[in-house]
């Protein structure tokens, strides 16, 4: 089973480099470490498929604003069948300091 990696952002050039796009910024590296293209446009979505330690992986850039968001997650997890725990979603927190990072599950 596949694990679908969402970074939240909101599309635009205006957005780039607000605090808002950091799911945006880590996804877009994490894609370029892993050579996995996200050219594939659907499901109101970027996205594109690879592996990562031998487990197969979608990774998927919304390209709703972040408030509408939950709707190409479940359009993405849906088609491909992902189960909810293996969703991993990567969002800015204002509860946190700029910088820091929480894991959570669930």
């Amino acid at each position: 089973m596949a694990y679908l990696i969402i970074g939240l952002g909101n599309p635009g050039k205006r957005y780039e480099p607000t605090r808002h796009n950091i799911g945006f910024m880590v996804l877009e590296k994490l894609a370029a470490q892993l050579e996995i293209p996200l050219k594939q446009k659907s499901f109101n979505a970027l996205w594109g498929k690879g592996v990562l330690s031998g487990k197969k992986i979608l990774l998927a850039k919304p390209q709703t604003f972040m408030n509408l968001s939950g709707t190409a997650v479940r359009q993405l997890q849906s088609f491909f069948k992902t189960d909810i725990s293996n969703l991993i979603v990567i969002h800015d927190d204002l509860d946190l300091p700029f910088g820091s990072v929480r894991l959570k599950a669930g």
